[in-house]
């Protein structure tokens, strides 16, 4: 471990933890916003629709990366209005390793949060209405409380699946040193290089916050 260069392991770690923090802090208001109204409301198409939501779980991480490149690219509709709106593509950047991040963590959270909203006991909630509260002090005061430790399962997984993202990254953020090379891509870089010193030292750093992380999730249950 001595001719470890500290400040190149370190970097993809710190990146990593940074684009895991945004991520998930971002796909878990996302996934229980979406996960409560969707708990709320039946209609045509609902299937389908939680089906999209789902896909990430069980495409490959490339097949994500290649719909993302394709529609955050300038040759898109959208990928031009980001440019102009942060003056800078987003392609190969810090923000598509979070989007990426985002879109891969979503379903566990979606998935999670929709098992929690299912378990809260309805009559409850009807009784908060009939005393006078609306949608959002229900919501607040009554059902977030009583899915507390689904939100805390969900954003924990939600972090832990931002931690270990590779192939959707590797497509629209690549593997730039410094900007957006994460613990993941660095992994795969070094063992190509045939760095294993390195390589082994990052991977025993993710499995030990992977294992935390984890080990979190089941001391909530």
């Amino acid at each position: 471990m001595s001719d470890i260069n500290w400040h190149e392991f370190w970097t993809p770690i710190t990146l990593s933890l940074q684009v895991s923090l945004l991520s998930s802090l971002i796909v878990i208001v996302l996934g229980v916003g979406i996960a409560w109204w969707m708990s709320q409301r039946s209609f045509k198409g609902k299937t389908i629709l939680e089906t999209i939501f789902m896909l990430p779980l069980v495409l490959p991480p490339t097949v994500v990366g290649f719909i993302l490149l394709v529609m955050l690219g300038r040759k898109s509709w959208f990928g031009p209005f980001i440019e102009w709106l942060f003056s800078a593509p987003i392609i190969f950047s810090w923000w598509a390793a979070v989007i990426a991040s985002i879109v891969v963590a979503f379903p566990l959270v979606y998935q999670t949060m929709k098992v929690g909203f299912s378990s809260v006991d309805r009559n409850l909630e009807d009784a908060a209405r009939s005393t006078g509260a609306n949608e959002w002090q229900v919501f607040k005061y009554i059902t977030l409380p009583l899915t507390f430790r689904s939100l805390v399962t969900a954003y924990i997984l939600g972090f832990a699946r931002s931690l270990g993202e590779f192939g959707a990254t590797l497509m629209i953020a690549g593997n730039i040193p410094g900007k957006t090379q994460t613990i993941p891509t660095a992994i795969y870089v070094a063992v190509d290089a045939g760095n294993m010193k390195i390589a082994w030292a990052w991977t025993c750093s993710i499995i030990i916050i992977s294992f935390i992380m984890l080990l979190l999730t089941r001391q909530r249950n």
